[in-house]
């Protein structure tokens, strides 16, 4: 019962429920899924942003000590190079080693090394420090470099009118940065996981873990880019130097793969030194795990995803609850129309309001009131057929018998035709006879033996003619052959047994009529040349059967006879009768035309369809 009550395809609340919370899930999921990923967009690119402002920060703190350094040496240029040493010394310990040279080049204090011959004339950092600040690396010094190299740089000392009369290069070791560095990577990544190093202007590893100190970097590029705009907050002197870089990479924060084929997303943001050349430029360098990254991001998509789900469950779960609650007028309007499907109440329960439950019950219990009484009409309408139809069928059984009974009468008659037509006929010849040999025996004796032959001859006419009724009834020609060639062979055989000159014609159209009026056309013609050959005394006959306007068939049969009176009535003849019996019973109309010694002239009419032609 459980599992039907969940069943939509049996309940309309169960279909309620399942799609509400289908919906709930659809939605829970897309807005979940949608949430997730501009959370998680949101996450990686707050990470980015925070790699790239590290960076900057630090390129920024190195730069400001690096020009502080700078602008403490220019100061001191119009000391003597004793004094400029001993003070350079006591005020930036963090200077590894400080030397001075004059105008020619000669090293007149602080660590030779840098110049073996004591001249460093032909050096670079001489020729390239006499003209302005130069910033590199001194390859020659053998100087010992315990701290934290980054590098060294060299700059003009000028007199009060403004004559160069010396160069000074300090060597920067940079106490600060390995613990500016750490501080920057666990404010990043509190597990260790993110690096910080200071990269020169070729591209070598200045700060950093010791196995890739002094060796240069090589990440390569991926075509992957995080969800950050291009350029980030930066100086545009610091952008643009990053951007010119050897290293050719832009300043934005991207993605490179290392040799190991990890990924990491790298930040570099340039030292900004005023004064130096760009060569002398260095490059901060922070760079993180890509897992790491997007760790985060997941994690905080994940948690969305899960409180979506939730979320769209407890809806899915409150939206059945309420749609179970709103439907419960229409479960109980449905147990009711079903307890009346079953006959076990009356009516349909209409539950109370004006909401569209109520009148949905109002409408089907005027339904069912309106079924119901026009089932009792039905139900009276039925039986009042039942007896109609019981009368009609004692009417149609008593029209059967009368039917029957008139199918027998009709056979008697004809019957008693072709007795009239055949036996009467040849029994009344025959009478003749015996009357006429009764005479001859009383008076002409000499004569019977003659009389007796004729007799003899006119039993085997009958006889005859009995045997030919008999064969017409058991067969017919009629329908075998079609009423023309029946009836020529009827003319032939007339004029065979008569002598008579006999004029035949049909219409093929007419010869080809075959059905049960044509049998009784047939006969009346038999009867029509018996009576002629009994009767008329002629001495010639004119038959013609005709189709009119493709609709009726005519029939007409003229003799040259004696004629007779039609008006006058016979006793004890029926061929005249029988004729128009049969006229009457195919629905024909028969006219007969006779006056003494004018011949009598028959006319038979019958409309039949067209195909029947």
């Amino acid at each position: 019962m459980l599992l039907q009550g969940l069943d939509p395809r049996r309940s309309l609340v169960a279909g309620i429920i399942w799609l509400m919370i289908a919906l709930a899930a659809s939605f829970a999921v897309a807005a979940s899924v949608w949430a997730g990923s501009v959370a998680r967009e949101i996450v990686v690119q707050q990470h980015v942003r925070r790699l790239a402002l590290e960076t900057q920060q630090l390129a920024s703190d190195m730069g400001q000590a690096v020009t502080a350094r700078i602008e403490a040496v220019r100061s001191t240029g119009m000391a003597t190079p004793a004094a400029q040493f001993e003070h350079l010394t006591r005020a930036y310990a963090d200077l590894g080693w400080i030397g001075v040279a004059d105008a020619s080049g000669v090293m007149v204090a602080g660590d030779r090394a840098i110049a073996s011959d004591g001249s460093a004339a032909q050096l670079p950092w001489f020729s390239k420090g006499s003209s302005g600040l130069w910033i590199g690396i001194i390859e020659e010094s053998s100087t010992p470099r315990k701290l934290p190299f980054l590098g060294d740089m060299s700059i003009p000392l000028k007199d009060a009118a403004g004559h160069t009369i010396g160069v000074i290069a300090a060597h920067l070791t940079w106490p600060w940065a390995s613990a500016d560095v750490q501080r920057l990577t666990s404010a990043l990544d509190a597990r260790g996981s993110a690096q910080s190093l200071i990269l020169d202007s070729a591209g070598t590893v200045v700060v950093g873990p010791a196995p890739l100190r002094k060796a240069p970097w090589n990440g390569v590029l991926l075509d992957e880019s995080p969800p950050l705009d291009p350029a980030p907050t930066t100086s545009q002197g610091a952008t643009s130097a990053a951007a010119d870089s050897p290293l050719g990479r832009s300043a934005a924060p991207h993605f490179e793969r290392l040799p190991d084929g990890n990924r990491v997303l790298v930040a570099r943001a340039a030292v900004n030194i005023p004064g130096a050349n760009a060569a002398g430029a260095w490059l901060v360098q922070l760079s993180e795990p890509r897992e790491l990254v997007y760790q985060r991001a997941n994690a905080l998509a994940i948690r969305i995803w899960w409180i979506s789900i939730c979320l769209g469950a407890a809806t899915a779960g409150l939206g059945a609850l309420g749609a179970r609650h709103l439907t419960n007028r229409l479960k109980n309007l449905t147990l009711s129309a079903a307890a009346v499907g079953r006959n076990e109440t009356a009516r349909i329960e209409v539950p109370s309001g004006r909401d569209e439950v109520a009148q949905l019950a109002a409408a089907f219990s005027k339904v069912l009131d309106d079924l119901r009484q026009e089932r009792t009409e039905l139900l009276n309408l039925s039986s009042e057929l039942e007896r109609r139809v019981a009368v009609r069928t004692r009417e149609v059984e008593r029209l059967a018998e009368e039917t029957r009974y008139a199918a027998i009468v009709r056979e008697r008659l004809q019957i008693a035709r072709d007795l009239h037509d055949t036996l009467a006929h040849s029994m009344m010849a025959m009478l003749s006879e015996v009357r006429l040999l009764r005479k001859l025996q009383v008076h002409d004796p000499n004569s019977l033996a003659d009389e007796l032959a004729r007799a003899e001859e006119v039993a085997h006419a009958g006889l005859n003619e009995a045997r030919s009724a008999i064969a017409q009834m058991r067969g017919n020609s009629v329908r075998d052959t079609g009423l023309g060639p029946a009836l020529s062979k009827a003319v032939e055989r007339f004029k065979d047994r008569t002598g008579l000159a006999v004029e035949f014609s049909m219409d093929p159209d007419a010869a080809r009529v075959g059905d049960e009026r044509a049998e009784v056309i047939f006969r009346m013609t038999e009867e029509a040349l018996r009576n002629i050959e009994r009767h008329a005394r002629a001495t010639r006959v004119c038959i013609a059967l005709s189709s009119t306007d493709a609709a009726h068939l005519q029939l007409q049969i003229a003799d040259d006879g004696v004629g007779f009176d039609t008006s006058l009535s016979r006793p004890g003849h029926f061929g005249l009768i029988g004729l128009r019996e049969q006229a009457q019973l195919i629905g024909a109309e028969l006219q007969i035309v006779s006056t003494p010694d004018s011949g009598t002239t028959l006319r038979l009419s019958l409309r039949v369809a067209p195909e029947a032609l």
